[in-house]
């Protein structure tokens, strides 16, 4: 019943979030990555948003994520640029890649799309078996999405091919005791007042309090964690809409 990330939601990311978008996350991630030698690995690729300007600055920067649409995306957009990714199909908690890297990053609150706890503490672990000793995983959270339980949004983008599409958005479940909220988004594409294509995704997010991930991953076993607000480095937290950023380290 419910698609991710398919077809008409990597058209939508595609013009919405292009190559190089900033949140201001990609100089962030940029200025700390700058003396990474070895590779890097972005779960969550998603259709290259950060990871071609990574590419592009010349980091050995490698990609997963479970969506082949926006895989194909990404290969798309770094044969149009002159660039070899290096992108596999995996989850966050079941891929396996040979080698360690010397940096794991999750920009833009992409691990809070892991619905399932005890799967988010399974990726945590994978993230820490695919570090070398002295590797840093950097990932950002937000707290906490407003409650806006059965209101409906809609936002409407043009295709380059003048083709019209629409997302209606309708949150429908919310809960701050569980930690997630659920979000319907209907896709609809449109051609001379025809509907051609629709797809109904289900956005799930389950978040986090700073002190409980704090916790959560010196419980793995990272160490010399520095928690930073809105992409400022070493920044205190000091409300609940600011986006958060935990950086941790794999100890020697």
């Amino acid at each position: 019943m419910f698609s991710q990330y398919s077809k008409l939601a990597t058209e939508v990311y595609d013009i919405d979030k292009p190559v190089g978008h900033s949140f201001g996350d990609l100089e962030f991630y940029r200025e700390r990555l700058r003396e990474v030698q070895g590779r890097i690995l972005e779960p969550g690729a998603g259709s290259g948003r950060v990871y071609i300007p990574l590419l592009q600055d010349g980091f050995a920067i490698e990609g997963i994520d479970t969506s082949p649409h926006m895989l194909d995306s990404c290969r798309k957009r770094c044969e149009e640029r002159g660039l070899r990714p290096v992108l596999t199909e995996a989850s966050m908690s079941e891929f396996k890649l040979p080698g360690k890297f010397e940096a794991i990053i999750l920009p833009a609150g992409t691990f809070l799309l892991i619905e399932d706890r005890r799967e988010s503490v399974h990726a945590l672990k994978n993230f820490y078996e695919h570090l070398t000793e002295g590797g840093r995983l950097i990932l950002d959270l937000d707290l906490q999405p407003e409650k806006q339980l059965n209101q409906v949004f809609t936002s409407t983008w043009e295709t380059p091919d003048q083709h019209i599409i629409t997302m209606e958005a309708k949150q429908v479940e919310y809960s701050v005791l569980e930690q997630y909220s659920v979000t319907y988004l209907k896709y609809e594409k449109w051609k001379d007042g025809k509907l051609s294509e629709t797809e109904l995704q289900r956005f799930a997010m389950r978040w986090y309090g700073v002190k409980e991930f704090k916790l959560v991953l010196e419980r793995l076993g990272f160490t010399d964690i520095v928690i930073s607000a809105d992409y400022t480095y070493g920044a205190a937290p000091e409300h609940d809409r600011q986006t958060i950023t935990f950086e941790a380290v794999k100890p020697e």
